[in-house]
């Protein structure tokens, strides 16, 4: 056709019905892997990552790394303010703690013989005497000893520090009907390792079988004669068992002293993990007086939690004068005792704190201290965990109960070739 007015035919090339198709297809396909990723971005931000603070060493692993960068040693001037005469009490139980001779079984630990460790304790000792200001003492410190560092829960040398003590509660030398739930004395039939003093378990018609686990042990009167003290409450008793010791308040004004002396090798769990996990406690909030506070509501579910976990702790009385021990036999001293994994780590080594803590009125201060390796405990596995001891009754009860924090842990032995 001609003209203004005829149609104008445009001729379209159109792709075959099957390429469209599969064009649309892939198009539809760029666009999910977009939102996807997109997804998965959001996803990753909002993604917290689980620290598994009780992770296990690899087989052959060490707990400890000797630090060859500068950069990475603590600051020891700065932690040379920290010293007084509570460090050298410590320190010297410390080195009487060597001076047993059931002590050098328990090395070679993370690379270190128990000579070196002997020495190393009383070359520090001999440093805190003679060390005549922080710049002295960092130079000497530098100069005589190699400074190692907790490989931590992730490798990178991150530990939790939480905090113990020593509880005071009221308790009776009988049982009454107000004094009901006892703490008993080591059974004769517990069978511990004598080089590492973990438990192996109990002698059975000539076999060696687990020991029962603390369900099993209430629930039957296998320990019955083995009574040492009663407590008024069930969760007072269990807070001993976790703490390890307490001073007990007798009905005649006396005083009983009791302190750890085994347990039933059974793993340790912890209550309040499970209280959390079942939302019966805040996160934040799953200290002591949370605990006690929600037991003193809920009297019926005492033993539904308490009896998960399994791990039993059997006690024994102390002396005032060497009341409280800790696992080495002698008495542990307010933030200067730490507790560890003693597979992991060596027995009473010279360490250096770094952390937070936080104060009586819940702020948190930095905390850079010496300490002395002299406890352990049944929470305290592996490499990323430590305990702090914060000292007897409520004060101290509050303290440990608040403490969980961060930071790094260091150990102190001496070069080769020092005297």
């Amino acid at each position: 056709m001609t003209g203004s007015s005829a149609a104008r035919i445009v001729r379209v090339e159109c792709p075959p019905v099957g390429r469209r198709r599969k064009e649309a297809m892939m198009r539809t396909y760029r666009l999910a892997l977009v939102l996807a990723a997109l997804g998965a971005a959001a996803g990753c931000r909002h993604k917290e990552v689980v620290k598994d603070y009780a992770r296990p060493l690899p087989p052959g692993a060490s707990g400890l790394r000797k630090i060859t960068d500068p950069a990475e040693l603590p600051d020891l001037k700065a932690a040379y303010a920290s010293i007084d005469n509570s460090l050298n009490e410590a320190l010297d139980r410390s080195i009487a703690w060597t001076a047993k001779p059931s002590a050098a079984q328990h090395f070679p630990a993370a690379g270190i013989s128990f000579d070196h460790a002997v020495r190393s304790l009383k070359a520090f000792r001999k440093l805190l005497d003679t060390c005549a200001s922080a710049a002295d003492f960092e130079q000497r410190v530098l100069e005589d000893f190699d400074v190692y560092t907790s490989v931590g829960w992730d490798g990178s040398g991150t530990v939790l520090f939480t905090g113990y003590y020593s509880p005071v509660f009221n308790a009776s030398g009988e049982k009454t009907v107000e004094y009901r739930y006892p703490l008993y004395t080591r059974p004769p039939d517990l069978v511990v390792d004598p080089a590492t003093g973990e438990t192996r378990g109990r002698r059975a018609g000539g076999a060696l079988v687990p020991y029962a686990t603390r369900t099993e042990i209430e629930n039957s009167r296998m320990l019955e004669g083995r009574e040492l003290v009663w407590l008024k409450d069930k969760f007072s008793a269990y807070i001993i068992h976790v703490n390890g010791s307490a001073k007990l308040v007798l009905p005649d004004g006396g005083t009983l002293y009791v302190g750890y002396a085994g347990n039933n090798g059974h793993p340790y769990t912890s209550i309040g993990d499970i209280l959390v996990r079942e939302k019966k406690l805040d996160p934040g909030k799953k200290g002591l007086a949370a605990m006690r506070d929600f037991f003193a509501k809920n009297p019926a579910q005492v033993d539904h939690y308490l009896h998960r976990n399994d791990r039993f702790v059997f006690f024994q009385e102390y002396t005032s004068e060497n009341w409280p021990a800790g696992s080495l036999g002698f008495k542990v001293t307010q933030e200067r005792t730490l507790a560890t994994d003693k597979s992991v780590f060596p027995r009473a080594g010279m360490t250096l704190v770094r952390t937070r803590i936080n104060g009586e009125s819940g702020e948190k201060r930095p905390f850079l201290r010496f300490m002395l390796d002299q406890d352990t405990g049944g929470a305290i596995r592996a490499a990323g965990r430590a305990d702090i001891y914060m000292g007897i009754g409520p004060k101290a009860e509050l303290l440990a109960g608040r403490q969980s924090e961060e930071g790094r842990m260091y150990y102190f032995f001496l070069k080769p070739g020092k005297a």
